[in-house]
């Protein structure tokens, strides 16, 4: 392929006519073979299309300690934060029935944690933070109000999709998880560090059914 041809392909990728919209249909699509497909294709996206990986907030770390350090520190924080004082505030149920089969669950574990970095870690956060805000940002542009409007938009949608296998409770949880890392991210533009809460976030709450102790994390303050 010719330098033109590529750069009007990737012109085409960029934007929203036929081409466009078919490569994001493509990637919604994706996590529905498996997941997480759709964060890849949105790398191969972003690769083919010209998009600088800055906009999708693959942005090197100044420092990778300091980011991991921090990252999981506030990705345990706010999972207990969540489990103690926000769901028992919203009526959740001490227990995630939907997961509640992991509780001693030995063997469950790898995939599980698979789950956690690499499909809630670096998928959904590619998918949703990375790539959404970058389509949205295109249409809504850069304004407070854009980012604000992305921030919710993007958070209903993740909510949404958490609805299915956790109920209710799931989508609220969902929601605020959302709304705080859509904000961090649209604040700071820097995807590596909510990749690194996000699967510290889950992580915990996955350490918190394994050892049968949500009970006693969701009963903390409100008894």
């Amino acid at each position: 392929m010719t330098d033109e041809r590529q750069d009007e392909l990737a012109k085409r990728l960029r934007g929203f006519g036929p081409l466009g919209i078919l490569s994001n249909l493509i990637i919604l699509s994706g996590n529905f073979l498996f997941a997480p497909l759709s964060a890849i294709f949105v790398l191969l996206w972003t690769r083919l299309s010209d998009t600088p990986w800055r906009e999708i907030g693959y942005v090197r770390p100044r420092s990778w300690i300091r980011t991991i350090a921090v990252g999981i520190l506030f990705g345990v924080t706010f999972k207990f934060a969540m489990k103690s004082i926000v769901m028992p505030l919203l009526g959740a149920p001490p227990v995630n029935q939907a997961y509640h089969w992991v509780a001693g669950n030995t063997a469950a574990l790898p995939f599980m944690v698979y789950l956690m970095i690499v499909v809630a870690g670096f998928g959904e956060e590619t998918l949703f933070r990375g790539w959404m805000f970058e389509r949205l940002g295109k249409l809504f542009g850069s304004s407070v109000w854009a980012k604000l409007a992305i921030v919710l938009i993007t958070a209903g949608i993740f909510a949404v999709l958490h609805y299915s296998d956790q109920g209710v409770p799931g989508a609220e949880q969902a929601a605020i998880t959302g709304i705080i890392l859509g904000t961090i991210f649209a604040i700071t533009g820097r995807l590596i560090i909510l990749m690194i809460v996000h699967a510290a976030f889950d992580l915990t709450a996955l350490a918190m059914i394994y050892w049968d102790f949500e009970t006693a994390v969701a009963h903390f303050f409100f008894k």
